[in-house]
């Protein structure tokens, strides 16, 4: 499970054999699989187990990336080829699906966690005010946890602070578009 830490015991079956081969999926993924990531507990018809403790302790949540709707994908590809990056976010995993959904550049803020200082809030401020960058998509990564660098949260912020939100398919965006250059407020 996200967070993870130590899982329960691998999943039992109920002794019953499996009719159909998905059951027969779910039944072995309990027995076998369960435990390290937080597996379920008993497979009630074979199939409880499913999808058991594949992620293994705390790094369960960094590898799901983020589910796009057809709505955001849209709204991403409006315009798409005046720009570098059709969007920034932190993470190479959440960048990485709407990359897939748009096949469009997308940045990915702070690499794999969003933990490395890459870019700089001041490269970041950059690419804004040459225009280069048309949306950012909040709610992404981990930022500074675990020591790594605060510049996907402080870049976070200054976006939050300076362009005004609006949520699609419970998809926060901010349009980067209009640029900017000023560092701490959009003036209207």
């Amino acid at each position: 499970g996200l967070g993870g830490g130590q899982g329960g015991q691998p999943g039992q079956g109920n002794g019953q054999r499996p009719t159909n081969p998905g059951q027969n999926q779910g039944q072995n993924q309990g027995q076998n699989q369960g435990g390290a990531g937080g597996g379920q507990g008993q497979s009630q018809n074979g199939g409880g187990g499913r999808g058991g403790g594949r992620g293994g302790g705390s790094m369960g949540g960094l590898l799901n990336g983020a589910t796009v709707s057809t709505q955001v994908e849209q709204l991403l590809l409006e315009d798409a080829d005046r720009y570098t990056w059709v969007a920034a976010t932190v993470g190479s995993q959440n960048a990485a699906s709407y990359q897939l959904a748009t096949q469009r550049s997308v940045m990915p803020i702070g690499g794999f966690n969003g933990s490395d200082p890459s870019p700089t809030l001041a490269q970041f401020q950059q690419y804004v005010a040459e225009g280069r960058i048309h949306w950012f998509i909040g709610g992404g990564g981990f930022g500074n946890q675990n020591g790594g660098s605060s510049a996907s949260s402080e870049i976070a912020a200054w976006v939050a602070a300076t362009f005004p939100a609006q949520t699609v398919d419970g998809t926060t965006m901010y349009d980067l578009s209009g640029g900017t250059t000023s560092t701490s407020t959009l003036d209207t």
